[in-house]
Formats: structure tokens, C-alpha cells, sequence
């Protein structure tokens, strides 16, 4: 009877650590994959101010124009329980522009409110010089 039972815990074991395995796996092809991506995010708050809407705005415009699909574009609501998970795991907790691919960091979020309004041409070819060299 003790055999059966030890069989039966060892079958249940093995079959529970290749589930692990086999997501574990998985899990770590999807952050693989997604760290040849380049993304931007937007982080803001609830109240947003004009210059607020023209970064975000302007950023979203320029990063389609640019790169199309091979960029994404991404605005985070830090107010909203989505928004602080996405903020915690990025290691942001204010208002920012932030271009991530892997482990790499761009914070234009000075370049953003310098230029999104008062020079949209200024703050698109900055984008892209920081983009570019990621591709």
C-alpha cells in the first residue's frame, strides 16, 4: 500500500515539475522575445495639463510615423491598478516618457515637455535619434 501511495505522490510530482518546466519555459521565450522589442510608454496621472496631452500626443504620432509597427506606443495610467503594476515593473512611479527594449532605458521625458508643444519637428527627430540605434 505504501508504494502505491509514494508511486502515486512521485507520478503527481513529476507531472506538477514539467507543468513548472515546460511554463517556466515559456515565460522566459515570451521576455526573450520581448526584449528585441522596442516600446515606448507614457506614463501619467488622472490630471494632465495641456503640455501633458501634447507629449503624449506628439510621442504617439511621431513613434507610428517613424517606425509603424516595429515600435509600440503605449500610454499607463500610474492613477489605475494596471497602470501602478506596469509602473512597479519598469521601476517608474511618475509622470514619464520612457523608451524600454530589454534591459536598455531612454527617459525623454525633459526632450518631451521642452518640445512637444512649442517644437513638434525638434521632439520627432529626437525620438528618433534615440529609437534608430535600437533597431
Amino acid at each position: 500500500m505504501k508504494t502505491k501511495i509514494y508511486s502515486a505522490f512521485l507520478a503527481v510530482f513529476f507531472t506538477v515539475l514539467a507543468s513548472l518546466s515546460v511554463s517556466n519555459h515559456a515565460m522566459a521565450q515570451a521576455q526573450s522575445e520581448d526584449a528585441g522589442l522596442v516600446k515606448m510608454y507614457y506614463f501619467h496621472f488622472n490630471t494632465r495639463c495641456e503640455t501633458c496631452r501634447a507629449v503624449e500626443s506628439e510621442a504617439q504620432q511621431d513613434v507610428q510615423l517613424l517606425f509603424g509597427d516595429d515600435v509600440t506606443f503605449t500610454a499607463v495610467n500610474l492613477d489605475k491598478k494596471e497602470g501602478e503594476e506596469t509602473g512597479k515593473r519598469l521601476g517608474v512611479n511618475s509622470q514619464m516618457l520612457l523608451i524600454v527594449k530589454g534591459d536598455t532605458r531612454i527617459n525623454l521625458t525633459n526632450e518631451g515637455f521642452m518640445y512637444a508643444l512649442t517644437d513638434p519637428d525638434k521632439f520627432r527627430d529626437i525620438i528618433e535619434a534615440k529609437i534608430k540605434p535600437l533597431m
